[in-house]
């Protein structure tokens, strides 16, 4: 006679994974979906009122599980929550690509909208969001926007978007200091460029945006061109140009004051003794796009 089986006291749990496109479809259904929504949002100068759930909202993002108890807080108790939270700053199709990925853990991202969402995702503590921005800005990075990626890196203390961003403009530099986002950077953006010695540029073209630079964010932030650009005309590497372009800078410079005379003084005095100051050592390093110049021979010690 065979004997049962015999019963363990307790049996470890399984976890068994089903399709997991079949939720994240259903959930997609939900996003700005009216029926059992609980929640809403009126987006953007148009005020389009999107439709949400406050229990995947609030499961899924800090920011809003403290906006959502916060306005529980308020509240009295017979006052319904059904008050919308208005979002001026934000594009509704930025606010609707944050709510897929809230919904559904996948984005779906254009070159118009991804900047702005990734802003969003930083500013609403979405990691993963901010990551698939990176990955996706970093792949379609062009000439029209690598400055613009540059700016948001460096606002939001993106060092991987920073780097790709950077290397990209390191290798179209000719073509990029053309566009408008160029004379849009602010001071940190255009000080990081700079600093590079890997700009696929020659110093006289780049001194020459420099000032364009200057007089646009003069007019914009209403202070004379050479307050603007103080700091940014340290990194210029006037020890790079021959006395001929050394002059014409100096000819030009005596109409908007964008260097500081001592700067050109120190240039000149290199060529006359054509011995390297210690301290600004990096000043006297070629760029890749530095065009070679006779007295550039001193300067060999350094750019080996």
């Amino acid at each position: 006679m065979s004997q049962a089986p015999t019963r363990t006291k307790s049996a470890a749990p399984v976890s068994l994974l089903g399709d997991s496109s079949c939720l994240s479809d259903a959930l997609r259904g939900l996003i700005d979906n009216p029926q059992f929504s609980d929640v809403t949002f009126v987006v953007g100068k148009e005020r389009q009122t999107i439709h949400a759930h406050r229990c995947i909202l609030a499961s899924r993002c800090k920011v809003f599980h403290g906006m959502f108890s916060q306005q529980l807080q308020e509240a009295n108790p017979s006052q319904e929550l059904q008050v919308p939270f208005i979002l001026a700053d934000m594009q509704p199709e930025v606010f609707l690509a944050m709510m897929e990925f809230l919904y559904t853990n996948s984005v779906t991202l254009n070159s118009i909208i991804a900047l702005e969402v990734l802003t969003s995702a930083v500013e609403y503590g979405l990691d993963d969001l901010r990551k698939l921005c990176v990955e996706f800005i970093s792949k379609t990075l062009t000439v029209e926007l690598a400055f613009e990626a540059l700016q948001a890196a460096v606002t939001y203390g993106q060092t991987d978007l920073r780097h790709k961003s950077l290397t990209f403009i390191e290798r179209f530099t000719q073509e990029i200091i053309k566009t408008q986002s160029f004379r849009e950077l602010s001071e940190m953006g255009l000080l990081c460029i700079l600093q590079s010695d890997r700009l696929t540029i020659d110093e006289v073209p780049l001194i020459q945006a420099v000032r364009e630079w200057a007089h646009v964010s003069s007019v914009v932030l209403d202070i004379p061109v050479y307050t603007v650009a103080l700091e940014v005309v340290r990194e210029l590497r006037l020890f790079l140009l021959s006395p001929e372009e050394l002059t014409s800078v100096e000819k030009e410079n005596s109409n908007d004051k964008l260097i500081p005379e001592s700067y050109i003084a120190q240039a000149w005095k290199f060529h006359a003794l054509k011995k390297i100051g210690e301290s600004q050592s990096h000043l006297f390093h070629r760029r890749k796009g530095t065009l070679l110049r006779e007295h550039h021979r001193y300067l060999e010690p350094l750019c080996k």
